[in-house]
C-alpha cells in the first residue's frame, strides 16, 4: 500500500541522471547482499523476526528486500519518491513521506533504519535534527536506530581523487558511475561530510550510541533512544 502525505519538495534525493548512474554502480542483487551484510554487523540476527521495522529513504526497497530475506515480516518503508517506491515488489507497506514529518504513530516501531539518505538533506543541521527527532518519536523506548552514511575518511578522499581522473573512469565503469552520482549531489554531499563532529552531536542528542564504527568512507551507527 502506498499512502501520500504532505511532501516537502525542497528535499530532492536524486534525479534521473543520478538514478542511471546508480544502476551502473550496483545491481539490485549486489545492493541486497550488501544490506544483508551490514544488518548482520548491526546484530540483526538477534532481533525478533516479528519486530516492527521502518526503513526511511527506502527508495526502490532493496533494503526491505534484504530484511525480508533475513526473515523479518513486519516491514514498512518511506521515501519522497513515489516513482522509486513503485519499483518495489515486496510485501512491506510503503508510504510517500518526508523523513522530517513521518506519518507513523508514536512508539510504533522497534527499529528505524536509514541507509544513505541523510546526506541528501539540504539544510544542516536543522533537517537532520528534525529527521532524527522523528525517528526517536516513532521508536519504542527499547527501540534501535540504524544509520549508514558516507563519512569523510582517508579512504573516501582517495576514492574521490581516483574518480576525478578521466583515464581511471574510462577503465572502470563503477568509478565513473560514482563520479556522476557525486556530480549530481555535490552540494548536499559535501555539506554533509564537511561537519562530522556537529552532525554526530545532533544524532547523539536523541540517541545513545550502542555501537559505532567509522571506516572505509562510512559511518555505521547503532543507537537507542534517550529517555
Amino acid at each position: 500500500m502506498t499512502t501520500a502525505t504532505t511532501i516537502h519538495q525542497s528535499v530532492r534525493c536524486c534525479n534521473e541522471t543520478w538514478e542511471q548512474a546508480y544502476a551502473r554502480f550496483e545491481t539490485p542483487e549486489e545492493e541486497v547482499a550488501k544490506f544483508v551484510k551490514r544488518l548482520e554487523w548491526f546484530g540483526a540476527s538477534t532481533w525478533g523476526k516479528d519486530s516492527d521495522i521502518l526503513e526511511v529513504f527506502c527508495g526502490r526497497g532493496n533494503g526491505l528486500t534484504a530484511l525480508s530475506q533475513m526473515g523479518f515480516t513486519n516491514l514498512a518503508g518511506v521515501d519522497l519518491s513515489a516513482d522509486l517506491l513503485a519499483q518495489y515488489r515486496g510485501g512491506a507497506q510503503t508510504y510517500v513521506c518526508d523523513a522530517r514529518e513521518l506519518s507513523l504513530p508514536d512508539d510504533s516501531q522497534d527499529v528505524v533504519i536509514i541507509q544513505g539518505g541523510l546526506h541528501h538533506l539540504p539544510t544542516l543541521p536543522d533537517d537532520l535534527a528534525q529527521s532524527i527527532a522523528q525517528a526517536a518519536r516513532v521508536l519504542r523506548a527499547d527501540g534501535r536506530l540504524v544509520i549508514v552514511e558516507p563519512w569523510d575518511t582517508p579512504f573516501l578522499r582517495m576514492v574521490h581523487r581516483a574518480a576525478a581522473n578521466a583515464t581511471l573512469r574510462r577503465l572502470w565503469g563503477k568509478l565513473d558511475a560514482f563520479q556522476v552520482m557525486y556530480d549530481n549531489e555535490q552540494a548536499t554531499y559535501d555539506n554533509w561530510r564537511s561537519r562530522p563532529a556537529e552532525l554526530l552531536g545532533v544524532i547523539d542528542r536523541y540517541f545513545r550510541p550502542a555501537r559505532r564504527r567509522i571506516g572505509w568512507g562510512k559511518l555505521f551507527y547503532l543507537g537507542t533512544p534517550r529517555t
